[in-house]
């Protein structure tokens, strides 16, 4: 699974880069000036040249390859509220690397809407960002934690106790 979240990942930054690129050089280009930043309420409040679009692909590869990093990284110790044990360890590794996938999937996500959403606000002169959206996208992330910190919780302490059962089990 966490390839295919890596794969997704790859499409959807690629996408965020292709965007941007067709927004700057296409046929349709941008005007002189774009929204960069949009109040509580979505609507812009700061403007600035097309050229500032490059930041959200740079931070998502930024972002993309600190993820990737971090989830690859076998950690030996975590701060979890089960006991990390050489039973579990394979299992409780898997699972974070899933998580910050995921993770990393939904950011960039989130960063390809906004793009898209400032791009074809600059080209239709309409300028609104949905004022739910980040909140949403925070929500799905601290939701895919949550239930990926409960499933390591449950799945370290069952490949735990099976492990004690089985010592158990073979000294008598």
């Amino acid at each position: 699974m966490r390839k295919t979240m890596e794969a997704l990942a790859l499409i959807v930054l690629g996408y965020l880069a292709w965007i941007t690129y067709w927004a700057l050089n296409g046929p349709n280009r941008l005007p002189d000036r774009v929204p960069t930043h949009f109040d509580i309420s979505g609507r812009p409040n700061a403007w600035g040249s097309p050229g500032i679009l490059w930041i959200l692909p740079i931070v998502g590869v930024g972002l993309y390859v600190l993820f990737t990093v971090l989830a690859g990284i076998r950690f030996r110790r975590y701060n979890l509220p089960v006991r990390v044990t050489d039973a579990n360890l394979p299992f409780i590794q898997q699972k974070t690397s899933e998580m910050v996938a995921w993770i990393k999937l939904e950011i960039l996500s989130l960063f390809v809407y906004i793009q898209s959403t400032i791009i074809h606000s600059a080209r239709a002169g309409e300028f609104r960002l949905s004022p739910m959206i980040v909140p949403a996208f925070m929500a799905a992330a601290f939701v895919t934690a949550g239930v990926y910190l409960v499933a390591i919780i449950r799945g370290a302490k069952t490949r735990a106790d099976s492990l004690e059962a089985a010592t158990y089990s073979r000294s008598d």
